[in-house]
């Protein structure tokens, strides 16, 4: 998946930055592992912390204080974030932006462990999708990165 979704990013000349939380990066790994992703991956951000959100990404520290870093509005506003690193080339970028519980804690009954929420952009919109995935923190973390794989592919094309 993560070849199919390089090679439409790069016929269509967009560049692609991601904005992770609950995959540590793990989407930038896969996609840098890609011979060749240099022309088309512009680089990736690990927000972990919601000040990193905020400062690095410009989420609305009020945005994530009413719906949660684990949250479509939040996603939404990471991956505009996202867009708008330096160098990114203005009206040919695409990005993705993941924030869920991987667990094994941090869980709530509105929330439970393995929610995530993922959002793709681009020049003219975004689109954002929440997920709920079963398993270790590891398996959880493998699904997030598949899911935004594809959902990826599925904008693009």
């Amino acid at each position: 998946m993560a070849s199919e979704a390089g090679r439409l990013v790069a016929g269509r000349g967009w560049m692609l930055a991601t904005a992770e939380s609950c995959t540590g990066g793990q989407l930038a790994s896969t996609l840098t592992n890609l011979p060749g992703s240099s022309g088309w991956f512009h680089g990736g951000v690990v927000a972990y912390s919601n000040a990193l959100k905020s400062g690095l990404l410009g989420v609305p520290e009020e945005l994530i204080a009413a719906h949660g870093a684990v949250s479509a509005p939040v996603v939404e506003a990471m991956a505009r974030g996202a867009l708008a690193l330096p160098g990114m080339p203005e009206g040919r970028g695409c990005a993705i932006a993941i924030s869920g519980i991987a667990g094994p804690t941090g869980g709530t009954r509105e929330k439970p462990v393995g929610t995530v929420w993922m959002a793709w952009a681009w020049p003219e919109g975004c689109r954002a999708e929440s997920f709920l995935f079963r398993g270790s923190r590891t398996a959880v973390k493998t699904q997030s990165v598949a899911g935004a794989l594809f959902g990826l592919v599925t904008f693009v094309k």
